[in-house]
């Protein structure tokens, strides 16, 4: 059985790793855009590559939002029925789980790296939120 403080530190952890890799992917999004147009790929990569650029921002975004709901519930400055509402639930389901033109694309390792986490993070953050339905 997890005590209150587990629950918290577990939030913590989670909430630090969402933290990291929004930080990691701003750096990395950064240093791509400072690329000499020389070291770009052609432009149908590029397209896709900017794309999957965008739904990496899309997953992290979301993800940072619905922990900030929580960090606002356990903090006491909301309740949980609040939380419950939807417009503080994690959305965009449609865009943050597709991960078709990734799996298909030749895309930079760093950008593969970053999708797959964002993904994995955003699905284990939609499970911790699907127990709201509960």
């Amino acid at each position: 059985m997890t005590s209150p403080t587990d629950r918290v530190a577990f939030f913590d952890t989670t909430f630090r790793e969402a933290l990291n890799l929004t930080k990691e992917a701003r750096d990395y999004l950064t240093d791509r855009r400072r690329q000499a147009p020389e070291e770009s790929p052609p432009a149908p990569e590029s397209l896709v590559a900017n794309c999957e650029a965008m739904r990496v921002t899309s997953r992290l975004t979301q993800v940072m939002a619905w922990l900030m709901v929580q960090k606002s519930v356990h903090a006491g400055e909301m309740t949980r029925m609040e939380a419950r509402e939807p417009k503080f639930r994690l959305s965009g389901q449609d865009v943050c789980k597709d991960d078709t033109a990734a799996q298909a694309a030749d895309l930079e390792r760093g950008l593969q790296s970053l999708l797959a986490r964002s993904l994995s993070l955003y699905e284990r953050v939609e499970r911790l939120d699907s127990l709201y339905d509960k």
